[in-house]
């Protein structure tokens, strides 16, 4: 492997979908994720490998070495949130294909082939910011969403998943390989390498995760002859709604819990009317489940009181609720192992995000690398990891990946 081949895959990548201000715009099954896909396929057909497609839109590059042996998968996604930032998933993408590269060409150089084969993944909606829930490719792929019920998701223009991944031509048809094993990289999306000067974070655990479906229902009225008294207003009913989630954290320790409304809709929609319905998801999150259901029970009883008061509706539902899942300690011991060998610092981190690898880790032992986040910012134009710690990573994604081919979490 190569720094400069990597880092110029991974500048050229950043240019599909660019916004104005050096992030990018490539949400699910649009056509700048499709031109990402269409670079991927291209890539693996360069490299001479097996491309597949699946019934959910992941797309693999297969590496053969053993006929008949499962696959360690590597990779991340390229899809990205609204005016994302370039690094999130696409660098662990990049960095599998070229970490890939490397291992066979050790394996075509030493005639000897491992245990287990190699493929790269790109997997589907892994930002969920186009169509909800996120991590949906993984999670079809490990069996913990249903395919059906995934193609059937709709975004807020009324296209379904599955109507987007025909109109891109990637609604494919392959079961995918079958997996032994699993490693991701990722930037931290948090400042702790950064603020610790630590080179590679391993990720021991995800944090609890539970959203909250609410919907705000009002009555549509003339905002300017509808007296004050009269209205039944969505919109001010939602605007403090999101104000209890928001000051709901002050409630437990500091940094215990995060909790945000990152979505929200509403009907008419008119600046002359007053809005009958609002829809919002509430995120929570916390490395503790009973912080997070503590702040539950408190928005819900919160949000009871408000619509008695205001003489509204408002229907709360449970939604996308992620248990704390821990990643296998062999994995652990075998990524510091492989730092220590490569001269690099390491320390084990926990992620308060969603990823890849924390669904497949549900099927296969799995390993979750991170690269330092500069000021911890992400899904954000803003967004920055140096060139120097993207290929340090790729460095510490190739040593894991080549002791998971020989067997070292089988």
């Amino acid at each position: 492997m190569t720094s400069s081949a990597f880092l110029q895959d991974f500048h050229h990548v950043a240019t599909i979908g660019a916004t104005a201000n050096n992030g990018v715009d490539r949400q699910a099954a649009t056509p700048d994720d499709a031109k990402t896909r269409a670079w991927f396929g291209q890539w693996i057909h360069d490299a001479g490998w097996q491309l597949q497609v699946d019934g959910i839109g992941n797309m693999f590059g297969l590496l053969e070495w053993t006929p008949g042996a499962p696959f360690i998968l590597i990779g991340s996604h390229l899809d990205s949130q609204p005016l994302g930032g370039r690094f999130d998933g696409a660098y662990g993408v990049i960095a599998a294909l070229h970490a890939a590269r490397a291992i066979d060409l050790d394996v075509r150089a030493a005639g000897t082939a491992p245990r287990f084969n190699l493929a790269v993944v790109n997997w589907f909606n892994e930002e969920g910011g186009r169509f909800a829930p996120s991590v949906m490719g993984s999670s079809v792929f490990t069996g913990l969403f249903d395919r059906e019920q995934m193609l059937s998701v709709k975004d807020l223009q009324g296209v379904s998943v599955r109507e987007a991944l025909e109109g891109i031509g990637y609604l494919g048809t392959d079961a995918g390989p079958k997996a032994a094993g699993y490693a991701e990289i990722h930037i931290e999306q948090g400042r702790i390498l950064e603020r610790e000067g630590i080179s590679i974070g391993l990720v021991d655990s995800s944090w609890y995760t539970q959203k909250l479906d609410i919907e705000v229902l009002g009555e549509q009225s003339h905002t300017g002859a509808t007296a004050m008294a009269d209205r039944h207003d969505a919109l001010v009913a939602a605007s403090k709604i999101i104000l209890m989630v928001h000051e709901v954290t002050k409630d437990f320790d500091e940094e215990a819990l995060v909790s945000s409304v990152g979505q929200l809709t509403l009907e008419p929609n008119s600046p002359i009317v007053v809005a009958r319905r609002v829809h919002l998801v509430a995120d929570l999150r916390s490395g503790d489940p009973g912080i997070v259901n503590a702040a539950r029970a408190r928005l819900l009883a919160d949000i009871g009181k408000l619509a008695a008061e205001h003489d509204i509706k408002v229907n709360v539902k449970d939604f996308d609720i992620r248990p704390i899942r821990r990643f296998p300690e062999a994995g652990l011991e075998l990524s510091a192992k492989v730092a220590a060998n490569l001269g690099l610092s390491s320390r084990r981190i926990q992620t308060m995000a969603g990823h890849d690898s924390v669904a497949m880790n549900t099927a296969v032992p799995s390993v979750m690398l991170f690269v330092p986040s500069v000021d911890g910012v992400s899904h954000c134009e803003r967004e920055f990891t140096s060139d120097e710690d993207m290929v340090t990573g790729v460095q510490m994604l190739t040593g894991v990946a080549r002791e998971l081919v020989q067997g070292e979490l089988a």
